[in-house]
């Protein structure tokens, strides 16, 4: 398994370019699932959850759940 850093740090991207790798990687994910090794699906997996919590830190209303997707919200 490689421990190398693969791409630019997610703290380091910028508001577009973290969208557009945020967005890759999901487009990707299934694809590395059934056809990667498992060390591209390792680092894959890495990479996508650095993305993932650098994208929540910036973005947090961007990632709320809809208020009627939730038990709270759909009482109301």
């Amino acid at each position: 398994m490689t421990t190398e850093s693969q791409g630019v740090p997610g703290a380091e991207l910028s508001d577009d370019d973290l969208r557009r790798e945020v967005a890759r990687l999901h487009e990707t994910r299934h694809e590395v699932m059934l056809n990667g090794t498992e060390d591209a699906f390792e680092v894959h997996t890495r990479r996508m959850l650095e993305l993932e919590q650098e994208f929540l830190r910036r973005f947090p209303d961007d990632a709320a759940p809809d208020p009627a997707r939730t038990r709270a919200g759909r009482r109301e």
